[in-house]
């Protein structure tokens, strides 16, 4: 990574935090630019709900954020381990965990990935979540590119900060779960999208995320809207029809086609 492309992305990340800020877009900015910048193949951003149990909350990309799930779902892999422990988790060779999470393993393996470091995101002395870091081949990420990855991760969790600051009569729990609602407006409205224009889950967060940015609207509003049919956008531009397709030619009894 060159040290301008290191620059810009914070520089971008701290010019996202200002009053009234998008919460949900600034979490998937950070995943991208984890993944940009520290050069893995993937990120993702847990964080917790107001039980105090793990949540998907933000992924670079719809695999990453179905193998996050995953490791919700069958409480194994390197994010509930760093989240339990406290520290970050590092396996340079996913290969020689298959022991230690035999499903996330085969899954991630599966998903082309090779290596993961989940590291710590603390509010305070609070722990409130775990940033994944998935690398396509083996090997350990340098004491360098681990402390710009914590940093990224304290930025996201300074975005935390500034929505308590913003909505100050909320407590932290409170924003959390509102975030981590408005994650399941948001995928419900990516499987509408992926299926009135017959794109893949990536491409209609990209269709849904632009759309927001250019109306200057916000992520979960507009997701909502989608869902619930009122946004006029997606209802009268349906995806494209299928292709007619030629009528068979209808064969006679003397063999002639007519």
């Amino acid at each position: 990574m060159s040290e301008r492309e290191l620059a810009e992305a914070f520089v971008e990340l701290a010019d996202t935090l200002v009053d009234d800020f998008d919460l949900m877009d600034f979490l998937h900015q950070v995943t991208v630019r984890c993944a940009q910048v520290l050069g893995v193949a993937a990120a993702g951003v847990l964080l917790t709900d107001q039980r105090g149990a793990l949540r998907v909350a933000a992924a670079s990309t719809e695999q990453t954020r179905l193998l996050e799930l995953l490791q919700l779902q069958t409480d194994e892999g390197p994010c509930p381990e760093c989240f339990h422990s406290g520290r970050p988790v590092e396996v340079a060779d996913l290969s020689t965990a298959a022991d230690r999470w035999p499903r996330f393993v085969a899954q991630a393996r599966e998903s082309g990935f090779a290596s993961v470091h989940a590291l710590p995101m603390r509010l305070r002395t609070d722990l409130i979540g775990a940033l994944n870091l998935f690398g396509g081949q083996p090997g350990a990420l340098d004491e360098r590119t681990i402390q710009l990855g914590q940093a990224l991760a304290d930025v996201a969790t300074i975005g935390l900060l500034q929505a308590r600051a913003i909505r100050h009569h909320e407590t932290l729990a409170e924003q959390l779960q509102t975030a981590l609602n408005s994650r399941i407006i948001i995928e419900q409205a990516k499987g509408v999208i992926a299926e009135r224009r017959r794109v893949d889950m990536d491409e209609a967060f990209e269709l849904l995320r632009d759309s927001a940015r250019r109306r200057n609207q916000r992520l979960s509003e507009l997701a909502r809207a989608v869902v619930d049919g009122s946004d006029a956008l997606w209802l009268t531009q349906p995806a494209p029809a299928a292709p007619e397709r030629a009528p068979i030619p209808l064969r006679r009894s003397d063999g002639s086609v007519g």
